[in-house]
């Protein structure tokens, strides 16, 4: 095994899995296993050896402040001539305007829609606008289809699907939708687990029944006038 990956070992026996290393470094679960099939992981092992020695001599153990320690020691890459290497990344851009958008799915919900955390993160420090779309079966919600105390003024028509799932949308530039910077503390107060700080908030507001299986999740962002 390459250094990444000894590396990763260690903090897997430390009680973290691939996917926590994947947010703490701040990349795609896929990286991750790649230390091992692909040989990479190269730029991140200062990063995980400081990581590691915080977790093991430092007491730190909460994902986000290893997140936040490891971001210290993580670099770009540069090309030939010099200048930082482009990054790969699935996550959307945000315009000038402040307009972005992105959505998830079944898999990507799964793994907590981590590539929804850098859109949201951009979002709040940029002091945007966000507003979300959630796909889940009609027995998950609260309220009936259309109920303006579900989401007024918002796509009143719901989207009904054939395998019995519905799309409801949550903010708008009309309703003036919900402060980024919220959603940003609430997705690093889940570890960085986009899905859980959606369904959370729609539980604390009495959208959603508990235990309710989100299939689909879209992230939309614009500029307050």
């Amino acid at each position: 095994m390459n250094d990444a990956a000894r590396l990763a070992d260690q903090l897997q026996q430390a009680g973290y899995t691939k996917r926590d290393i994947a947010r703490i470094i701040d990349r795609d679960p896929s990286l991750v296993s790649q230390f091992y099939t692909k040989n990479k992981g190269a730029a991140f092992v200062p990063a995980l050896r400081n990581v590691l020695t915080a977790v093991t001599t430092g007491g730190i153990t909460e994902i986000p402040e290893l997140a936040e320690l490891a971001a210290r020691h993580i670099t770009r890459r540069t090309t030939v001539s010099g200048t930082k290497a482009r990054v790969r990344t699935k996550a959307v851009l945000i315009t000038p305007t402040g307009t972005g958008a992105g959505r998830v799915a079944a898999q990507a919900i799964a793994s907590g829609s981590t590539r929804l955390r850098p859109l949201i993160a951009e979002a709040a420090r940029q002091g945007l606008r966000l507003a979300f779309t959630v796909r889940m079966g009609k027995s998950g919600y609260v309220h009936p289809s259309g109920s303006r105390v579900d989401s007024p003024g918002v796509r009143r028509d719901t989207i009904q699907r054939a395998d019995h799932t519905e799309e409801r949308s949550y903010g708008s530039s009309t309703t003036g939708g919900f402060d980024a910077a919220d959603f940003a503390r609430r997705t690093d107060a889940t570890g960085g687990d986009v899905t859980a700080a959606v369904y959370q908030w729609l539980v604390e507001s009495g959208r959603i029944h508990p235990g309710a299986h989100i299939t689909h999740l879209e992230v939309r962002t614009w500029r307050p006038r």
